[in-house]
């Protein structure tokens, strides 16, 4: 039986280079016998964490604040597997991804030792340019921390007009990764 994989799509541009890597991992992953949810951030209200610790008391609604959010918790709960999607902004991902990754902090607010639940991950960036050694930091980091474990990472730089990533190897890395996971 596959995994349940939930891609969190950072990425403003709908039909972009990020998203053309999101197709082709989930592609791949479904073909592999996952089951493949995917969430562009870009069509949802997420507010900003409070860092007011006052998340977890309600599993089914784990923070103080209602917005957008209480549809991806439910989700978020049953994946195996996160994907982190986004293009590189400013040397790091989108602020729609770490808006929409710091308040999941309040499903470990469940927690008594606010511990994540554990799953794995992967990354997908796309760029303009090729920088991706901050992002990379954060990522490796974040898996460290939270006691995840990394299935890969696909990074496509030198793309930056929507479209500029088609016919790259990395759409066929995405594809395989995805492919691998089921």
């Amino acid at each position: 039986m596959g995994k349940t994989i939930l891609i969190l799509n950072g990425s403003p541009r709908k039909n972009g280079n990020t998203s053309a890597l999101v197709e082709a991992f989930a592609r791949g992953a479904e073909e592999g016998g996952s089951k493949v949810v995917p969430v562009f951030l870009g069509d949802m209200t997420i507010h900003g964490c409070k860092g007011c610790f006052g998340g977890g008391k309600n599993p089914d609604s784990p923070c103080v604040q209602k917005d957008d959010m209480e549809k991806l918790y439910p989700v978020y709960r049953q994946a195996d597997v996160v994907v982190l999607a986004s293009p590189l902004y400013y040397w790091s991902i989108s602020g729609q991804l770490k808006t929409a990754f710091d308040r999941l902090f309040a499903v470990a607010e469940c927690d008594p030792g606010y511990r994540n639940p554990p799953k794995e991950s992967v990354l997908l960036m796309a760029a303009e340019g090729h920088g991706f050694e901050e992002s990379l930091y954060w990522y490796d980091r974040l898996e460290q921390h939270i006691g995840w474990k990394s299935l890969g990472k696909v990074l496509c730089g030198g793309v930056m007009a929507v479209g500029d990533i088609q016919g790259r190897p990395e759409l066929e890395e995405a594809y395989r990764l995805g492919r691998s996971i089921g």
